[in-house]
């Protein structure tokens, strides 16, 4: 199983970063890339305890579907979500907030289970974990340069 861990320092309140990262309309824009975009469960704003979202991207030239539940939510210090149905066996994202200077410190741990047994496995090695983490540092810098500009937030 896979564990990815990012963090990144942003030059914005506590408050800011949690409310970006869990906000909808701003993943689709920090996800431009795979043309991410929530088509079922809560579609706009932002998600609280107990949402579902099934989001539709395009990833590694495949159009694919996955819907995630918030499992765990502390305002403004960490939320998870986790698949409750998609492409990969299983996975669970834990987004961490810690106050720090005059900024915050987002922390991203995302571990999955991808699917077809030894496939998945020979896949993680190959292009899957790489991939993964890719994806992460590059919704986390969108939304460092987001926060630090104070752009697109809607509550």
């Amino acid at each position: 199983m896979p564990l990815i861990k990012h963090e990144i320092y942003i030059h914005a309140p506590i408050d800011v970063c949690f409310d970006l990262a869990r906000n909808v309309d701003i993943h689709t824009k920090t996800t431009s890339k795979t043309k991410e975009k929530a088509v079922a469960g809560v579609t706009e704003g932002l998600l609280e305890n107990g949402d579902t979202v099934t989001w539709e991207a395009i990833h590694l030239g495949v159009k694919q579907r996955v819907t995630a539940k918030i499992i765990e939510m502390e305002k403004p210090y960490n939320f998870t979500d986790v698949m409750v149905k998609g492409a990969f066996q299983s996975f669970t994202h834990t987004h961490e907030f810690k106050e720090s200077g005059t900024g915050t410190i987002m922390f991203d741990t995302f571990s999955y289970t991808s699917p077809f047994g030894i496939i998945g496995v020979l896949a993680d090695k190959l292009f899957l974990e790489k991939y993964m983490k890719n994806f992460i540092v590059d919704r986390a810098k969108a939304l460092k340069t987001m926060a630090e500009r104070n752009e697109g937030f809607k509550s």
